[in-house]
C-alpha cells in the first residue's frame, strides 16, 4: 500500500502542482483513519511519517500492565519484553504497525481519504492562485452558455460569468474566447467559486492598464470610471509628469489605443475627461463635450447647480439624461443642470412672487412668464380672457389668482408704510 501511495502523492505533485508536504499530511491522516477504524475506537494510535525513510509509520500504544483487563489498551509486561526487553510495568509501550498488512478495506479506505484530501489540496491551491488575481482581467474559454450565465474554462479552474454581469450586446458561444474582470474569488465546498464581471467600471479601468503604456508605468492614472455598459463611459484621467498629456496617451494616435478597449466593450462610447483637484472644474470636465456657463456648490449637501447656454442644455443632460447620469458618478456629486435662461428667471423677483400664489405651479409659472406675465403686477393688470386662454384655467381660478395677487401686493404696501416686517 505504501508503495502505491507514494506513486500517487509523487504523480500528484506532478500533474498538480501541490507541495508534497501537503500531500504527506493528507496521507498521514489517512492512514490514522484507515488504521483506527481497522483496530477500533479504544485504540491508541499514532502515525507518522518518517523522512528519513521515505515511510508512514503507524504505533499502537498499551500500557504495561501486571494484570491485564482491557487488552484493548493493556499489555502484560511478559508480552511487552518482547518488543522491548527493559519495558516495565506503568510504561507505555509503542507497538509498531505495518501499513501493508493492514489489509484490503483498510487500505480501500486510506486511499479514499487521500484522493479527499488532495482534492482538497487542490482546490485550495487554485483558490491561492485566483485570488490574487482578483480585481485583474483573466482570460478563457466559454464552456457553456445558459439563461444565467456562461461558464469559462480558464484552464486550471472554471470560472462563472453571470449574466447580470454581461453587457447587453455580449453574445457568446461554446469555444469562443472571453477576456473578463475577476470581481471576486470565494471559498465553497465544490471548490473556489470565481465570480467575473464584464460590466464593472474597474474592467474598463483594467483595461486601459493594458492597452496604455503610460498608465501601466503609473505616468497616467485613472482615477474614477463611470459606465453604463454597452452603451456610454466615462473615465478621469490625471498626468504625473507634465510633459504627458493624459488624456492624449489614452486616446492613442489616431484613436488606437481607445478602440481597442471600445471593440472589447461592444462599441460602448468613452469619454475621456482630465481629473481636477478643484470639484468644479472637475464638474466642467465630466460633462464634456457641453459647454458650461457657471457653477453653483452647495458643498454641504455635495450637490452642484450647473448653468450652460440655452443651446447646451441637451448635451449636457444627455439622450435620457445619461451625460449627467454618468458625470455624477464619476465626480461623486448631485449635479443639477439648468439653462442660462431658466437660472435667470428663477433669480428674477417677479417670477418668484408668482411662485408665492396658492396653486400656482412652475410650469404654469413659466406660461404666464414666457407671454409677458413677470410679476404680480402684470398679473392684476392682464385680461382675464387672455388668461383663461393662456393658460387654459377657469374664470374662477383666474379671478382667485388676481385676488390673491392684490392681496399680496396691498400687504406689501402695508408693511412698508408701517414699517412692520411680515
Amino acid at each position: 500500500m505504501a508503495s502505491n501511495l507514494f506513486q500517487l502523492v509523487d504523480q500528484v505533485s506532478r500533474e498538480k502542482g501541490i507541495e508534497k508536504n501537503v500531500l504527506i499530511e493528507a496521507l498521514v491522516e489517512a492512514v490514522t483513519t484507515a488504521v483506527r477504524k481497522r483496530y477500533g475506537g479504544k485504540a491508541d494510535i499514532e502515525v507518522g511519517f518518517n523522512h528519513e525513510t521515505g515511510e508512514i509509520e503507524a504505533y499502537r500504544f498499551y500500557e504495561i500492565v501486571d494484570v491485564v483487563e482491557d487488552p484493548e489498551r493493556e499489555i502484560s509486561l511478559e508480552e511487552a519484553r518482547e518488543y522491548d526487553p527493559e519495558a516495565e510495568i506503568g510504561e507505555e509501550l509503542g507497538v509498531p504497525l505495518e501499513p501493508e498488512n493492514l489489509g484490503r478495506i483498510a487500505a480501500q479506505t486510506a486511499k479514499q481519504v487521500i484522493m479527499q484530501k488532495m482534492r482538497d489540496a487542490e482546490r485550495e491551491a487554485i483558490y491561492e492562485e485566483f485570488i490574487h488575481h482578483r480585481g485583474s482581467i483573466v482570460g478563457g474559454i466559454v464552456q457553456r452558455v445558459d439563461r444565467s450565465g456562461i461558464i469559462v474554462n480558464l484552464g486550471k479552474a472554471e470560472a462563472f460569468l453571470p449574466a447580470s454581469e454581461q453587457i447587453p450586446q455580449d453574445i457568446y458561444r461554446p469555444g469562443d474566447r472571453i477576456r473578463a474582470y475577476v470581481l471576486d474569488v470565494r471559498r465553497s465546498g465544490k471548490g473556489p467559486q470565481i465570480i467575473l464581471s464584464r460590466t464593472h467600471p474597474s474592467f474598463l479601468i483594467q483595461l486601459f492598464h493594458t492597452e496604455v503604456p503610460e498608465v501601466q508605468e503609473g505616468l497616467v492614472s485613472i482615477i474614477s470610471a463611470a459606465r453604463e455598459p454597452g452603451s456610454r463611459a466615462k473615465i478621469a484621467v490625471v498626468s504625473r509628469d507634465p510633459d504627458v498629456d493624459p488624456v492624449g496617451a489614452c486616446v492613442g494616435v489616431k484613436g488606437s489605443r481607445v478602440q481597442k478597449v471600445v471593440q472589447e466593450l461592444r462599441g460602448e462610447k468613452i469619454d475621456i475627461v482630465p481629473w481636477n483637484l478643484d470639484p468644479a472644474k472637475f464638474v466642467v470636465n465630466a460633462l464634456q463635450p457641453a459647454v458650461v456657463s457657471k457653477v453653483i456648490i452647495d458643498q454641504a449637501n455635495q450637490t452642484m447647480e450647473v448653468v450652460v447656454p440655452d443651446d447646451q442644455l441637451s448635451l449636457a443632460i444627455g439622450k435620457r439624461g445619461q451625460n449627467v447620469r454618468l458625470a455624477a458618478k464619476l465626480t461623486n456629486w448631485r449635479i443639477d443642470v439648468i439653462s442660462e435662461s431658466r437660472y435667470g428667471r428663477l433669480k428674477d423677483p417677479g417670477y418668484q412672487s408668482l411662485l408665492r400664489l396658492e396653486g400656482m405651479t412652475e410650469e404654469l409659472a413659466d406660461l404666464l412668464y414666457d407671454e409677458g406675465i413677470t410679476s404680480l403686477e402684470s398679473l392684476i393688470r392682464a385680461d382675464e380672457e387672455e388668461l383663461e386662454e393662456i393658460a387654459g384655467l377657469s374664470r374662477a381660478t383666474v379671478a382667485g389668482l388676481k385676488e390673491e395677487a392684490k392681496r399680496i401686493l396691498d400687504d406689501k404696501a402695508l408693511n412698508e408704510v408701517t414699517g412692520e416686517e411680515r
